[in-house]
């Protein structure tokens, strides 16, 4: 077994048994991360309110950000918090890997809302988040607005946080993964969104991409029990 297949064994095996002794809680600081691999562009999708964006600039980076999120009310409070920074744009679209227009379900938590229909489990784990409305909105694909999006030889990471639709993200994208040198996402360990990928199958999509684990944190927890059922993974180019 190579250390590329026994990491993901241990990873597996952690993640299975909940036992996150060796996965830290909060990564310390992403800023670090991107001064050290000379990230240029922070793509940060599924923004909500500008939470992840407004971190990274409180941690020192300076570099250019382009948020994206669909919501109508969300996207407003979003371009609100941006307007007096020069290097960070927003754009209100839902990325995927297809053209057009899409219904997204809005939660009551507001950042768990999604494309994809809620099952219980998450429910259960978070009762604010159940859907309370929806919206029509617009989604397109990574790769469409790639000429206009990365300049010529910048670094990038991307940061989804799209709630299940990762893999449909990924897939839209296929020509701008040659620019990511940084992945967030989340991994969800139980069945949250229907037709969603859980963790082993994502683990293994994004390790053929070429992206290898760097780091885990705990995310989404039951609010009752405890349990786990979400993290964050953070893979680097190999």
């Amino acid at each position: 077994m190579d250390n590329r297949q026994f990491l993901k064994h241990a990873v597996r095996t952690a993640l299975d048994t909940r036992n996150f002794d060796w996965v830290f809680r909060q990564f310390p600081n992403r800023s670090q991360l991107i001064a050290h691999k000379r990230i240029a562009l922070v793509l940060d999708v599924g923004a909500n309110t500008g939470q992840f964006a407004s971190k990274l600039r409180q941690q020192g980076y300076r570099g250019r950000i382009v948020s994206f999120e669909p919501l109508s009310k969300e996207f407003a409070q979003l371009q609100q918090l941006a307007s007096s920074d020069p290097h960070w744009d927003c754009k209100q679209v839902a990325l995927g890997s297809t053209e057009g227009q899409a219904i997204i379900n809005i939660a009551g938590n507001s950042y768990s809302s999604s494309l994809l229909p809620m099952l219980d489990r998450h429910v259960i784990g978070a009762p604010d988040s159940r859907y309370v409305g929806r919206e029509t909105i617009v989604i397109t694909r990574l790769d469409t607005l790639l000429p206009s999006l990365i300049h010529a030889h910048e670094r990038v990471y991307l940061k989804l946080d799209v709630q299940g639709y990762e893999l449909e993200v990924l897939k839209g994208a296929q020509r701008t993964l040659p620019h990511v040198d940084i992945l967030e996402m989340e991994l969800s360990l139980v069945p949250l969104y229907q037709h969603q990928l859980l963790y082993p199958a994502m683990i293994d999509y994004v390790d053929r991409l070429g992206f290898d684990l760097l780091y885990l944190e705990r995310d989404f927890a039951d609010y009752t029990t405890g349990e786990v059922l979400q993290v964050n993974g953070i893979f680097v180019r190999r």
